[in-house]
């Protein structure tokens, strides 16, 4: 009914919408961006975000808004930002989302902004970049206030893990009148939001800035502590009256090679937190960060990509070489960013796989020995299998090589929760992914441990049905 009425108002003429150019987000020049971790994208002008809004054609049935994970009622907010409202786009956004600043930079192409209409024309509105200027336009105005909370309940609820679901958990129920405390074993909250997307997709001050928020909106931390080893799963249910856990999927998959202890063979969350605070210079642990001339990145995934590109900004540097298993096309990692990769000097070897990692006497990385693959049939996953050819074993020198192969559930707290059921690939088993209920009465789950590695925006939309359902079962109203 708003946006009928809103279509009323505004009287749209669609086809001259259509016939107009688009005004997307201007990426600063690789040969400039290279030298740097800075965030890639020029962010809109207030003029140039009222000419892109102003294409919106404001479709009836909003697909935008259908494929956005959080449904952010994109074409309302956009209607505000032609208006030269921002600061109310901004709230549009809230409504749906706990951090519309950090989804307009990390969401990919591949949702709200793939399923614009517009797409039949080759000229889709630049969904993301819009909300992320409406969210920082609001920000630097006037901050992001601070809502009414709910009478307090007198429960306590314990959040695992202070990643996007666990945030957006914390935020939920804090709101509706408990009290919430997130426990987290890195030194700052934020999950791979600060120790895994790379600063030139995402600057880390807006992490910062809405734990700060958070913890004026009440929110305790309690960081550096390992639920499993520091204190475990039964004792916070003896403490907590519910218990959230959101801890992804932060273990990387390392196979076995040959030589993977060499010095100079990095796992992908290990090369990129380094990678990244050694430019910002923060962590002490990564003051003496230096990787050889030569890096070799395995995986062909957005986590690959990520290292590709942390690699072409280190000091020191000269070659980034990604080797890949399949060919590109069965590469899953998104176009954009594999374009960009290319634009910032990496290079790929397709259809070629490590067998061993070769170093010298002083326990240094100095070579990789790989094989050729070509492709079979189709796996599980519907992309052809790669299969090696006899014969084709070549050997290329290398200082530092980052294993970027996926991530997996982090068994260790598996293994100190006994009482927890998880399926066979060791992710959190709940009786329905809306609920968010493990086997134990008390305890929830959602995002990336539930489901797998995913993206941000679905790991925040599940923990915020999740946390509707916690608060029922807080306050007894849930029917169980």
């Amino acid at each position: 009914m708003a946006r009928t009425r809103q279509r009323k108002r505004m009287r749209i003429d669609r086809k001259a919408r259509m016939q107009m150019p688009p005004v997307h987000a201007q990426v600063r020049p690789p040969q400039e961006r290279v030298h740097d971790f800075g965030e890639i994208y020029i962010p809109y002008t207030a003029e140039d975000a009222q000419l892109e809004a102003s294409r919106c054609l404001h479709c009836p049935n909003a697909p935008c808004q259908a494929a956005c994970p959080l449904h952010n009622d994109i074409p309302r907010a956009l209607g505000l930002i032609e208006a030269g409202k921002f600061v109310e786009a901004a709230q549009v956004y809230r409504e749906t989302s706990p951090m519309p600043e950090i989804c307009g930079r990390v969401c990919p192409q591949t949702l709200c902004e793939a399923a614009c209409v517009l797409n039949k024309a080759g000229k889709p509105i630049d969904t993301r970049h819009l909300e992320a200027f409406a969210a920082d336009a609001q920000r630097q105005a006037e901050g992001v206030p601070l809502p009414e909370l709910a009478p307090a309940s007198g429960k306590r609820v314990a959040v695992i893990g202070a990643g996007p679901a666990g945030l957006t958990v914390a935020e939920s129920l804090t709101r509706a009148g408990h009290q919430v405390v997130v426990y987290d074993k890195c030194p700052d909250a934020g999950g791979l939001l600060k120790f895994g997307i790379p600063n030139f997709k995402l600057d880390k001050s807006l992490v910062d800035e809405k734990t700060r928020w958070l913890k004026q909106l009440g929110v305790s931390f309690r960081f550096g502590v390992t639920v499993g080893e520091d204190v475990t799963l039964a004792e916070l249910r003896e403490e907590y009256d519910a218990v959230f856990i959101g801890i992804g999927t932060s273990r990387v998959m390392l196979p076995h090679y040959e030589g993977d202890d060499l010095e100079g063979v990095y796992c992908a969350t290990e090369f990129l937190t380094r990678g990244q605070f050694t430019c910002d210079r923060q962590p002490q642990d990564a003051a003496h960060f230096a990787p050889g001339p030569r890096v070799h990145v395995l995986g062909g995934g957005d986590t690959a990509i990520d290292c590709l590109r942390t690699a072409v900004r280190l000091p020191g540097v000269t070659e980034v070489t990604c080797y890949y298993r399949r060919s590109e096309a069965e590469m899953p990692a998104h176009r954009q960013d594999y374009q960009y990769a290319l634009e910032e000097g990496a290079t790929f070897q397709w259809l070629t796989n490590p067998v061993r990692f070769i170093g010298d006497e002083h326990g240094k990385l100095k070579a990789v020995e790989y094989q050729k693959m070509q492709l079979g049939e189709p796996d599980a996953s519907g992309r052809r299998r790669p299969v090696p050819i006899p014969d084709s074993n070549f050997i290329v020198e290398a200082e530092t090589v980052v294993l970027a192969l996926g991530y997996r559930a982090d068994w260790s707290f598996n293994e100190h929760s006994p009482d927890l059921r998880v399926t066979t690939k060791g992710l959190i088993e709940v009786d329905d992914p809306l609920s968010g209920r493990t086997n134990l009465p008390d305890v929830f789950a959602a995002g990336d441990a539930v489901y797998g590695a995913n993206l941000v925006s679905p790991a925040i939309a599940a923990a915020r049905e999740v946390a509707q359902v916690m608060d029922a079962f807080l306050k007894g109203t849930d029917g169980q």
